[in-house]
This record gives structure tokens, C-alpha cells and sequence, in this order.
């Protein structure tokens, strides 16, 4: 029954509200939202969230979780940790489409007000992730949100570190991601409201949003490359230590300003199919916006990520990024 909670959730077809497993047992807390609790948590187990599709057309990520679950119910794996275990937006998926009304993760945030099908949707991702790591206070904290870009990249592969005044990244993540293949880490400036930066600031957890290469269609993706990540999510869910890299295989950058949307006369002044990651060199125009006029590289050259002039007015067009040294 396990192997089939993805489809049922993206048709919103009836699923079991508990079950037994390898290990231990599932339930199903709502709609796209099931979690998994062993018999007994492995000593080095983490209180680990998983999620995707919250952004619904981002495809690769839910075939991921949906080979994870059908080998932990072909008996292929063995449950060893607590995981909460999330589609975020199956409305989306079904629909084959971004997102229905509003862009779902910009909207995690306690203080929201908005109404909508996204803003309820947040709010009800936010009370299960609140109520997941208060079950399972005893364990470190843990979220990976699994994404793919709608653009390509120089690196398909890469994470996105939200911004904290208070939680640091443990060495042993950027170890863990460097041993999953993962090609670049982009540190956030501010905050951003995404779903792993809700973890991240509301509970301390270590979290992530990463970035697994192109948004396709089902049955499009080639899930080769995704195979150190397969295996990282499978060594979580059986509480086991995941493969470790030395971080310097990867290359970081930092966040130095966001490129805003003001105004419905808003253009990028480069070409829309360029990758993330390219580089700027000073003086180059980005961008021209009615409201605020010329967007120019300044003194330092800038790499542009997730630039995207169809965003609604007031949100984020792109950031744009500079290197910076790896963790000691």
C-alpha cells in the first residue's frame, strides 16, 4: 500500500490512515502528508522532514520519494528513523503546473495573513512541521526540501542555505551533501520564507533547499545522476550514517542582493534560457523596471540564480550571488 501513497495523493484518492511497515509503521496525518515511525530509532537517527513538490511541477524529487517508499514496502529498507514525509502541493501536481494562485514557498512564515488555497496550505505544512519535531523532541532536526530548477545550470545540483542569526550548519551536512553529488551551495542573505528557512528559523533544524537539477515532466527524468542523493535519503531513513565528501568538492557562493519585481513594465536584460550561475561582469545591465528604473552590476561581477521575469509584481526576479570561500 505504501508504493502507491504518492499517486494517491497527487488524485487525491482514498489512502490508509495507518499501516505497518519494515521497521515500524506509517500514518497518514492529511492530505499529501504521511509519517513514518520505526520501532526503534537507530542511535545516530535525526527527526528528518522530507518534502517536495512544493512547487508542483518539480517532478524528479517526487519520483525520488516515490522509489524511497516503494523499497522501504518491498521490505528493501528498514525503517530507523522518524520521518515526515511531504507532497506539498498535490492541487499543483495534478494540474502539471507551478502553482494554482500564489507561489507556495514564499508563504512560511507565522505571521501570515493571506487567504487562498497556498496560504492554507502553508499554514497547514507549518502546524505538522511544528507538531513532527515536538513528537520527536529527543532528536536532531533535520529537513531536506527537494526542488528542481526551471532553468538549467552550470551546476544542476546544488542547495540553497537559508539565512539564520542563530543556527550554524553542522560540518557533517556540507560532508553528507558533498558525498550526494551536490555541486554548489548558495548561502542566503536575509530571510526568504521558504519552507526549509521555516524549519531553519522557527525550530534551529538543519535544513536545505536543494536543487536536483530540471523541472520536466513525470516519465522525463533521468534519475541517474539523483543516485548519491537516492542513497543519502535512504541512509537517513534507516537512521545509518549517509556517505561522506570533503566539502571543498563543492563551490560556494553568497547572496549580495535580491533583484525585485516592482512594477508590471519589468524586463532581465539578458536571454531567458541562460543558466544559473552565469557570471556578470561589471557594468552589465540586468534589468529595467519602470518603478525603479536600471539594474547594473556594479564594481564586482555578480552570478544570477533562479532569474525569473514572470514572477508576480513585489517578488523575487533573481539573486544574484558572488564566491566565497568553503567551510574550515
Amino acid at each position: 500500500m505504501l508504493e502507491t501513497w504518492l499517486t494517491r495523493s497527487i488524485d487525491e484518492a482514498d489512502f490508509p490512515t495507518h499501516g505497518e511497515l519494515c521497521g515500524g509503521q506509517f500514518r497518514r496525518l492529511g492530505h499529501g502528508l504521511l509519517e513514518l515511525l520505526p520501532d526503534s530509532s537507530a542511535p545516530s537517527a535525526h527527526a528528518c522532514v522530507i518534502s517536495a513538490g512544493i512547487h508542483g511541477n518539480e517532478t524528479a524529487p517526487m519520483e525520488l520519494l516515490d522509489d524511497l517508499l516503494k523499497h522501504l514496502a518491498a521490505g528493501k529498507l528498514r525503517l530507523g528513523a522518524p520521518l515526515l514525509v511531504i507532497l506539498g502541493s498535490p492541487e499543483a501536481t495534478r494540474e502539471q503546473t507551478r502553482y494554482i494562485n500564489t507561489n507556495l514557498n514564499r508563504l512560511f512564515r507565522r505571521d501570515l495573513d493571506e487567504q487562498g488555497m497556498e496560504p492554507e496550505r502553508a499554514r497547514e505544512l507549518m502546524a505538522a512541521v511544528d507538531a513532527f519535531y515536538t513528537r520527536h523532541a529527543d532528536r536532531p532536526r533535520l529537513h531536506y526540501d527537494l526542488h528542481t530548477a526551471i532553468r538549467g545550470s552550470r551546476y544542476p545540483r546544488f542547495v540553497v542555505n537559508p539565512w539564520s542569526e542563530t543556527t550554524a550548519v553542522a560540518l557533517e551536512q556540507w560532508r553528507w551533501l558533498a558525498g550526494a553529488d551536490i555541486q554548489a551551495v548558495l548561502h542566503q542573505h536575509c530571510h526568504s520564507w521558504t519552507f526549509s528557512h521555516y524549519s531553519k528559523h522557527y525550530h534551529d533544524a538543519q535544513a536545505f533547499t536543494l536543487e536536483l537539477g530540471h523541472a520536466l515532466p513525470f516519465g522525463h527524468n533521468d534519475l541517474t545522476p539523483l543516485a548519491p542523493m537516492a542513497r543519502l535519503l535512504q541512509a537517513l531513513l534507516e537512521g545509518h550514517e549517509p556517505s561522506a565528501a570533503p566539502p571543498e568538492r563543492m563551490v560556494f557562493y553568497r547572496v549580495e542582493q535580491e533583484l525585485i519585481r516592482h512594477s508590471e513594465a519589468f524586463r532581465l536584460a539578458f536571454a531567458d534560457d541562460t543558466p544559473n550561475f552565469t557570471e556578470f561582469a561589471p557594468g552589465t545591465l540586468l534589468a529595467e523596471d519602470a518603478s525603479q528604473g536600471e539594474t547594473r552590476v556594479g564594481t564586482s561581477p555578480l552570478s544570477v540564480i533562479f532569474p525569473n521575469a514572470a514572477v508576480e509584481v513585489g517578488a523575487r526576479a533573481a539573486l544574484l550571488a558572488t564566491p566565497t570561500p568553503p567551510p574550515e
